[in-house]
């Protein structure tokens, strides 16, 4: 009787001692969100790892300058692009060569880079709308649809020329951290009817939506993809005021959003905010 007593204690020491050590194991803290403006960002996850989105930083137009040089980002450990335009792939070459980590974009848009020699193979893997990827314990990111164009103005190695290559069809991103917190990136798009799947599918917790105009929806169209389809816990105006034809505002947006329970997320370039 007394050593099944012993055993029980020690059967209850050691469930309690895994119990601690994966308690001590699980992520500590919050994701951090830094705005680079346009649709990039720099993302570090609870369990610190950093995600580069759309790293449009050199040339953005409304970044202030102390936050263009690109050695003070530290370590990368990821690169997403959602399509090859400019101020979405912007920066994300270099910044994947410098921290020998993979970019995960349209299929095409990788593809043509390997192709053209401006990246190495293993640094842009290939994946496409619906695959999901979990490139660190307890993070999952899957590609979805977005509706826009996707191609890049890039000098022709052969002709040394600007020349147009086609780069894939645009995503979006879901990004599922450690903690369980979802955000969806839409990257560039218009309205489209599955935002609603999208939203009844991953249930995410921040959206950061295009706002702007013209190349992408405006304040009306955002309004209505947060509110009636995709419906977030949180939502975050990008991709306005960079240049000229991108006339919808913040302020516009909350006006078309009305009455909600959606938080709206108020950032500046280059600010940072815990989730």
């Amino acid at each position: 009787m007394l050593g099944r007593r012993l055993f029980s204690s020690a059967a209850v020491a050691t469930v309690l001692a895994l119990s601690g050590a994966a308690h001590a194991q699980a992520p500590a803290g919050k994701a951090e969100l830094q705005w680079f403006s346009q649709a990039g960002f720099k993302l570090t996850t609870p369990g610190g790892k950093v995600i580069m989105i759309d790293p449009w930083i050199k040339g953005a137009t409304r970044l202030p300058e102390e936050f263009k040089d690109l050695s003070k980002l530290g370590k990368v450990d990821l690169v997403l692009v959602t399509h090859g335009h400019g101020d979405h792939l912007g920066d994300a070459m270099e910044i994947s060569k410098t921290n020998n980590v993979p970019i995960w974009g349209p299929a095409g848009m990788n593809q043509w880079l390997a192709t053209l020699g401006m990246m190495p193979a293993n640094l842009v893997p290939r994946m496409n709308k619906g695959g999901t990827i979990e490139p660190f314990p307890g993070v999952k990111i899957t590609q979805v649809r977005a509706e826009h164009s996707s191609e890049m103005i890039l000098k022709d190695p052969t002709t040394g020329k600007d020349t147009s290559f086609p780069a894939g069809e645009p995503v979006g991103f879901i990004i599922q951290l450690e903690n369980g917190f979802k955000i969806y990136h839409m990257g560039d798009t218009g309205l489209f009817g599955d935002m609603k799947m999208i939203g009844d599918m991953y249930k995410p917790d921040l959206l950061l939506i295009p706002i702007g105009g013209h190349y992408v929806m405006d304040p009306k169209d955002a309004a209505y993809a947060t509110k009636e389809l995709i419906k977030p816990k949180m939502a975050m105006p990008m991709h306005y005021a960079s240049n000229p034809f991108l006339k919808g505002t913040p302020a516009e947006f909350k006006a078309a959003l009305g009455q909600t329970n959606i938080q709206v997320v108020d950032m500046a370039p280059g600010d940072k905010k815990q989730f």
